[in-house]
């Protein structure tokens, strides 16, 4: 199979070895897809390696691979879906199986074992009808993702700042968090270059925003930025309600979609994103209605915009300080002293990170010092060292997606196991990734010259030092209740 392509059109790479040629998957695809796909197949799963290779050598963009799972359910297809990974870490990998199949006792066996272990991102049902709807909506939620985690087109919102840049880095965190379409541009490459001069900003070391519409913010406030991509950071004339939710994470927003469908006016007060502390996860497996999982921000915003098709309020980038009671009812104060009423307060403000507590490297925070998953950096660390400080399921989590990208991750875990604090998937999942785990240890310095280089780890059982070289430094060592304004 002739394996050319240009690098600006994506492909949508097939292994299939049987199916009548009126149900082949690449047919199906190439119909549907194929004014702006490639779409290139192979029948054996030895010839699809070795086109998947070439691709790979010729700078092409793949974003979904679909292998089926043969003739001989025995033949175990882990080989092709990890070498996948390695050569495209950011393609979607789909196991094609038939309808029913699930109700195979050795199939079922591979999906959840290939799923466990990071293998592939979810299986598809082959097609069996022409148009299949079914197939089609799998395979274009897949494709969303993708185009979601790769595209460097310019987008609803461009950011062109320093790589180490920690402002940068925040306004990033913001955009990603609050689920908005944005690329980022290093100031220092060909594209942030020609995108400041465009504006004729080349001279700036601040981060610059540029917006759809034509215009420009050089180094916003948060509140700034929210107004820029639409969404409300001050209050409404009519300041009454019947519910004021604070916090607009998970559980707050599902406060305000039961409270606004009953029909009462409920304002939502958010301090940073939607979605909180889960909305920086890259991905969440175990919330219920999402088989395949999904993004910390793809849910956020979802239960953002049924809160708001339901009528509530919001008010982001504004932060509660003070909650009285006046003439019978509650009154909150934000910081920029606005005040709403209401009969009622819902109190979902959250946590807030552990702090790790080292002067040197709190310092470089935003500089190669992360806390949380912060997946909106784990593309800029490709090829470099990583590590992860942390032995919960938010630290298993932030070291896969970190996987795709890095050269090496490392978890480093104070305790003696990580069983007594991760789940058993996120475990066995780490495990066939190859990420390096160091158990009895403690992060103790670190520096670098405008943004992290090293790092310092200390065995905890014998009192040795070593030096590790580090690009990255996530630290997820707990939280605290954000509740010292009450």
């Amino acid at each position: 199979m002739d394996t050319s392509t240009s690098s600006a059109e994506p492909v949508l790479f097939v292994i299939e070895g049987r199916g009548s040629q009126r149900l082949r998957i690449a047919d199906q695809l190439r119909r549907r897809y194929g004014s702006d796909y490639r779409v290139v197949d192979e029948p054996t799963r030895q010839a699809g390696l070795s086109a998947l290779r070439s691709l790979r050598e010729r700078g092409a963009r793949v974003a979904m691979v679909l292998c089926d799972s043969g003739e001989n359910p025995d033949a175990r297809p882990d080989g092709v879906f990890h070498e996948v990974k390695a050569l495209f870490p950011e393609a979607k990998r789909v196991l094609v199986i038939d309808w029913g199949g699930w109700g195979d006792q050795r199939t079922a066996a591979s999906i959840l074992r290939l799923i466990a272990i990071g293998a592939i991102d979810y299986y598809i049902l082959r097609p069996w009808r022409v148009p299949d709807e079914l197939f089609h909506r799998t395979v274009t939620e897949f494709l969303l993702e993708w185009e979601r985690a790769v595209s460097s087109q310019p987008r609803e919102v461009n950011l062109v700042g320093g790589q180490w840049s920690a402002r940068a880095h925040e306004l990033r965190s913001l955009l990603a968090r609050n689920g908005v379409p944005h690329t980022f541009h290093s100031s220092d490459s060909a594209d942030g270059q020609q995108m400041l001069e465009r504006v004729g900003l080349t001279d700036t070391r601040r981060p610059v925003v540029l917006l759809r519409d034509g215009g420009v913010l050089v180094d916003p406030t948060n509140a700034q930025l929210a107004d820029a991509y639409g969404v409300r950071t001050r209050l409404a004339d009519d300041t009454e309600y019947d519910v004021i939710v604070v916090g607009a994470g998970p559980a707050g927003l599902a406060a305000a979609v039961y409270a606004s469908s009953e029909g009462l006016r409920t304002l939502v007060i958010e301090r940073e994103s939607i979605g909180g502390q889960a909305g920086s996860s890259s991905l969440i497996r175990n919330y219920l209605g999402f088989a395949r999982g999904v993004s910390g921000a793809e849910l956020a915003q979802r239960a953002y915009q049924q809160a708001w098709v339901f009528g509530t309020d919001f008010l982001l980038m504004r932060e509660a300080v003070e909650l009285a009671r006046s003439d019978g009812r509650f009154q909150m104060t934000t910081a920029d002293d606005e005040v709403a009423r209401a009969r009622c307060v819902v109190l979902s403000t959250g946590v807030s990170y552990r702090r790790i507590g080292i002067k040197t490297l709190e310092s470089l925070e935003g500089a190669g010092v992360f806390y949380g998953a912060s997946a909106s950096e784990a593309r800029a660390l490709s090829g470099r060292d990583v590590f992860v400080v942390g032995g919960g399921n938010s630290a298993g989590q932030a070291a896969m997606h970190l996987s795709r990208f890095a050269r090496r991750v490392t978890l480093l875990v104070r305790g003696p196991s990580l069983a007594a604090s991760m789940s058993r998937y996120l475990i066995e999942a780490i495990r066939a990734a190859g990420i390096d785990v160091r158990l009895n240890v403690e992060v103790i310095d670190g520096g670098g010259n405008g943004h992290l280089e090293w790092i310092r780890v200390r065995e905890r059982t014998s009192g040795g030092i070593s030096t590790e070289s580090a690009a990255g430094l996530f630290v997820l060592i707990g939280a605290q209740p954000r509740t010292g304004w009450l």
